[in-house]
This record gives structure tokens, C-alpha cells and sequence, in this order.
């Protein structure tokens, strides 16, 4: 499924939430947030905190893929894994100095 907006992610998440058969306090409970912050997320609020919505994603049991646009509009992975970690880390350490 490709998520593009916040309306889309915010579908997304009451969707896997009914299909767990959770009511919105029942998973605002369990990701640690208030029940109106799971209505927001739901009906697409533009600014969530990242990090509540990694914890909102991990408690529904979805994951991510992350697709890389690259020049030229071609989309796909450009380096295996293992090879992405390292070009990550690369960029990490130079920008420490």
C-alpha cells in the first residue's frame, strides 16, 4: 500500500485498528497517548510527532517500506541493504567532523 498523505496514514491506522478489533482508547492506551490524539491521527493531523506514530504503527503491527525516488523519476531500492546501512553510517561520521 503507498501512503502519501497524512489523510491516507490516518485511514491506514483506524483501518488496521478495526481490524484488530481495538476501540480507539483501547490502542491509545497501549501506545501511551490520549484518545483524541488517535481521533486526530485518524482524521490525518499533519503534525504528528514521528516518534508517537512509529509507536502508534509498531502497536498495530504494521512496518514501513520506504521506496527511494532517485533522478529521473525512477523509483526503486538503490543499494541492497547491507550497502545502504554503511552509505548511512559513511554520512553519519562525516558529518560529525
Amino acid at each position: 500500500m503507498r501512503i502519501r498523505t497524512a489523510l491516507e496514514l490516518g485511514a491506514l491506522i483506524r483501518d488496521a485498528r478495526r481490524g484488530r478489533g481495538l476501540d480507539q482508547g483501547s490502542l491509545a492506551r497501549e501506545v501511551g497517548v490520549s484518545r483524541q490524539w488517535i481521533v486526530a491521527i485518524e482524521k490525518g493531523k499533519p503534525r504528528a510527532p514521528i516518534g508517537l506514530v512509529l509507536r502508534t504503527l509498531n502497536a498495530l503491527r504494521i512496518s514501513l517500506d520506504v521506496e527511494i525516488s532517485r533522478p529521473g523519476g525512477k523509483k526503486g531500492r538503490e543499494k541492497k541493504d547491507a550497502d545502504m546501512i554503511d552509505y548511512v553510517l559513511r554520512d553519519l561520521g562525516s558529518k560529525k567532523r
